[in-house]
């Protein structure tokens, strides 16, 4: 009894070396075009967040007739920041807070774009977060 050997289609090493390196090399050309559109969804989490602190801290004003400087007061809990192997790439803090107004800030913890700048976001009573300082 003779065993039919049949031969199946497929690629080398060669060629699919080939084509991953192509693929790499239109990855480093897109890259840098990328970039802002990445950084541009990174800050969308310090939005987030900082809304949160700004509904937490109306919140706050509206049971005890000013806001606080204390996140543990506010029951805001920070997400823990990918240097605490979280997810988070800013970390939050509330500048100021008095009976009429409050600063909070969120300021990234690592350099999106490789510029040495640190994205800086804040928000106040008013309830807008504002990008100060752009990555």
């Amino acid at each position: 009894m003779s065993l039919l050997k049949k031969r199946i289609p497929a690629f080398n090493l060669q060629e699919t070396l080939i084509v991953l390196a192509i693929i790499g090399i239109l990855l480093l050309l897109a890259l840098p075009n990328l970039m802002p559109l990445i950084s541009k969804a990174k800050s969308i989490e310090a939005q987030t967040q900082l809304k949160a602190l700004y509904n937490a801290q109306t919140t706050h004003r509206y049971m005890h007739s000013k806001f606080s400087g204390d996140l543990n007061e506010l029951d805001f809990e920070p997400p823990k920041t990918v240097k605490e192997n979280g997810t988070a790439n800013y970390r939050y803090e509330i500048l100021n807070a008095n009976e009429a107004t409050f600063k909070a800030r969120a300021e990234a913890i690592t350099d999106f774009d490789g510029d040495g700048i640190m994205n800086v976001w804040e928000i106040d009573e008013q309830g807008n977060p504002k990008q100060t300082i752009k990555d």
